[in-house]
């Protein structure tokens, strides 16, 4: 158990059935919230993320909870979206074991699985039964490609869901080169949208004192994220596809090689592109530059007269010019530069905690802060202790302990 004082959640109660990394991800953002979340896990395996690796990391000592990983490893995949929550491991197809979860449902305010859909309902958990365990329950379901339809009994991975719901056609080199995102972006959108549906859920039943289902599934996460692509098209009938390093609608607006590498800038105004013609003698009002509908429509032109420019410049030189002069700049860097980076440490973007067998870890932190103000300025209220990811069911006595009287609530 730990401490949940702080938090805008504190005192709500997850029960997260989900794996892999969709609703772990919604769960995680929970308990960062300061949500207590207790993970259901399957005995002996876990969730599938268990599994998935290399990386792995081997415990320095002992094990712990109810049942040991195979050659006591974590995976850090599984880190990656299951701190601040406990594990306990319950078989949803043994009676005993049922009966644990019926009791952590009736004290839950939040429910959380991604089965196909009709999974938990044949469980013996459908909709019906949950409103009369717990009429304020609020229920979170993500699927793969939406609950019902003609395709919704589909099994939903991530980069399947990227090219189903067209991001990988926006993505890569050129039209003939379709790219999936550098992360399982699908996974993680549904996991974000669920958890604000969650929020919304909680805060309706403020009013009406009564839970209720929120779906969502990578498919409409991905076209939720659409944007300005999604409006090229169903307004203005352009169907964009993959251009590289390049943004679309902006010039110049994407990354650009230098002497000793590449930069990244960003025009995305006529007085931004005033600002970079100044500092490096460019005409701005030349034939074909003067707006930025003329520069996207010439932008190979404008790609080789900023190189043309940066050739004999040193990317940190470059950088500098580009600041003084008040054009939006970055480099781009590799993950170790970024948590080394001074600024993502500022912002509380990398949290140590205590693992049970890998001993102390840094993980990625939470991307949320909270600050409360005063008459003497702001005061930041924000959760700074973590917990680790838990081993497989660690904390699964002291949950049935709690469930039966015998042991704390918190």
């Amino acid at each position: 158990m730990t401490d949940r004082t702080q938090g805008p959640l504190s005192g709500t109660l997850v029960v997260d059935l989900t794996r892999a990394l969709a609703g772990p991800h919604a769960g995680m953002m929970l308990g960062d919230l300061g949500a207590r979340v207790i993970k259901v896990e399957s005995p002996g395996s876990g969730d599938d993320s268990r599994g998935w690796g290399p990386p792995f990391v081997w415990p320095g000592g002992g094990g712990a909870g109810e049942t040991a990983q195979t050659g006591g490893r974590e995976s850090t995949y599984f880190f990656s979206a299951n701190r601040n929550k406990e594990s306990i491991t319950l078989d949803l197809k043994d009676a005993a074991d049922k009966e644990v979860l019926t009791e952590l449902l009736r004290r839950a305010d939040v429910l959380m699985e991604n089965f196909r859909p009709g999974t938990l309902a044949r469980l013996g958990f459908g909709t019906d039964v949950l409103a009369e365990l717990n009429p304020r329950l609020v229920t979170l379901a993500i699927s793969g490609f939406g609950h019902d339809g003609p395709e919704g009994q589909r099994a939903g991975y991530d980069q399947i869901a990227q090219g189903e719901a067209g991001l990988m056609s926006l993505t890569g080199s050129g039209p003939d080169d379709p790219q999936k995102v550098g992360v399982p972006i699908g996974d993680l959108l549904a996991g974000m949208y669920g958890a604000y549906g969650v929020l919304a859920a909680l805060l309706e039943r403020e009013r009406t004192g009564r839970g209720q289902v929120v779906r969502t599934s990578l498919l409409a996460a991905v076209v939720g994220v659409h944007a300005f692509q999604g409006t090229a098209y169903t307004v203005g009938g352009q169907v964009n596809r993959g251009q590289g390093n390049h943004h679309p609608a902006i010039a110049p607006y994407g990354l650009f090689h230098c002497a000793d590498g590449s930069v990244q800038l960003s025009c995305g105004s006529e007085g931004l592109w005033r600002r970079l013609c100044a500092e490096f003698g460019f005409d701005p009002e030349a034939p074909g530059l003067a707006t930025n509908g003329e520069r996207v429509g010439n932008r190979e032109r404008v790609i080789e007269l900023l190189e043309g420019a940066f050739a004999d410049i040193p990317a940190e030189e470059l950088l500098a010019r580009l600041d003084k002069a008040g054009v939006p700049a970055g480099k781009v860097r590799t993950l170790d530069e970024v948590y080394a980076w001074e600024q993502t440490l500022s912002q509380g973007l990398l949290v140590d905690v205590e693992h049970a067998t890998a001993g102390r870890l840094s993980l990625p932190g939470p991307p949320l802060r909270f600050f409360a103000p005063g008459p003497d300025g702001e005061t930041e209220t924000t959760r700074r202790a973590h917990t680790a990811p838990p081993v497989l069911g660690a904390d699964g006595d002291a949950i049935r302990a709690w469930l039966s009287g015998s042991g704390d609530a918190t």
